[in-house]
């Protein structure tokens, strides 16, 4: 089954060094026992454009779509067998980002 783990931010600040290396760690880590899909991390909110075109004609706004301090900074879209295992991958990558994790499964 795959999950999403979401990197939930609530700074303006990048990952520090030490983070990035245990990232990496915690990438090899997921690719070596066969749990990685993909991952990234994304730009800031200020980057983001909005489109809604639920009405007929696009509506195209910049910025995030909710203003929030708390933000999604990146992902990783990893394999596991199931939730427990996928909790205990979170748990790790929160400890290498140094930031919070929401998981949950694909349908």
């Amino acid at each position: 089954m795959q999950y999403l783990l979401s990197v939930i931010h609530d700074q303006d600040s990048l990952a520090t060094p030490e983070e990035d290396a245990a990232i990496d760690v915690f990438n090899d880590r997921l690719r070596t026992e066969g749990h990685w899909v993909f991952a990234g991390g994304l730009a800031s909110p200020d980057t983001a454009t909005v489109i809604d075109s639920r009405g007929g004609e696009a509506l195209v706004t910049d910025g995030p779509f909710l203003e929030s301090k708390e933000y999604l900074a990146g992902f990783w879209i990893i394999e596991a067998p199931d939730l427990d295992v996928a909790l205990k991958l979170a748990v790790e990558g929160s400890k290498a980002c140094n930031r919070k994790i929401e998981v949950r499964p694909f349908q």
